[in-house]
């Protein structure tokens, strides 16, 4: 799957003033993002609210993004939850004809153990007519999918190619990586640990603030594969307060500001969540128009 390698990015899900899908929004952030020289891009993830979202919206969103990319770059879709057996029958039903992977999360709130953790991606892969990529984030499910579940299911189902580890445990990630199969890709789901995760021989990263800062985000990821963690650094550091800001008040809240800044859609978000405060937007856009021009 060397075609999922590099910088790919969570797309929000921009909204209108009423709360409906902005279509032409999405379509100039998929442009945007590609042009700025994104690898591969992930649809109806936490970024791109997929929880708020009925399976007609969910529908219109995949549809607005394949038409969009036009099959420029390859693209991954978000099919997780919590309800295992729901979960196999949408992937018996889901067309995923122009997608080239599944990212499936880690059920939330139950709080499986270990094994029933390994259970439900059981499940999953044998329900799945595409790679899947694990998603480990335990910030948002309150569970760790260890390292050692990590492995076993590396190891055991050919079509798991991959997780997004987003624990922000660099030793953990670091394990993973040591003694995962060849071909079983560590892609960090954090910005900050985007390029560490890439120097210690990850596959690359899933971004939030990629998608607002595509070029320099991707050109960084680029030169960390390529060994040039000097280069590399130079335009992690340049990006840091971003990677602060766009989740000081919570994601997708940030990088929707980013988009409102460079004026490719508006900032709604659906509730439970908010919208960023005028604060942080003011923030965000002082540190975009420092940052505008900067192409290290």
């Amino acid at each position: 799957m060397e075609r999922l390698y590099g910088t790919g990015v969570a797309l929000v899900t921009p909204f209108n003033e009423d709360l409906s899908i902005d279509v032409r929004a999405l379509e100039r952030i998929v442009a945007y993002g590609i042009e700025g020289g994104l690898d591969y891009l992930v649809v109806l993830g936490t970024t791109g609210e997929s929880v708020t979202l009925t399976k007609a919206e969910k529908q219109l969103v995949m549809d607005t993004v394949v038409a969009a990319n036009s099959g420029r770059v390859p693209l991954v879709v978000g099919v997780g939850g919590n309800n295992t057996a729901q979960l196999v029958a949408e992937l018996q039903q889901l067309d995923l004809t122009d997608f080239d992977a599944i990212l499936s999360v880690s059920p939330a709130y139950n709080k499986p153990t270990q094994e029933g953790i390994y259970q439900h991606f059981k499940a999953i892969s044998e329900a799945s007519p595409k790679p899947i990529i694990l998603y480990n984030v335990p910030g948002r499910t309150a569970s760790n999918v260890l390292p050692a579940t990590q492995l076993r299911l590396a190891r055991d189902f050919k079509n798991i190619i991959g997780v997004k580890e987003a624990s922000g445990d660099m030793l953990q990630l670091t394990q993973i990586i040591r003694e995962k199969p060849t071909d079983f890709m560590v892609i960090s789901g954090d910005d900050p640990t985007a390029l560490p995760t890439v120097l210690a021989g990850g596959a690359g990263v899933i971004s939030v603030l990629g998608q607002g800062l595509p070029m320099e985000f991707s050109k960084m990821v680029r030169l960390g594969l390529e060994g040039r963690p000097d280069e590399a650094y130079r335009l992690h550091y340049k990006m840091m307060e971003g990677m602060d800001l766009i989740f000081e008040e919570g994601n997708p809240a940030g990088i929707k500001a980013v988009f409102e800044t460079l004026e490719l859609s508006g900032a709604k978000v659906r509730l439970p969540l908010v919208e960023a405060s005028a604060e942080l937007k003011h923030k965000i856009k002082v540190f975009m128009r420092a940052f505008n021009g900067v192409h290290a």
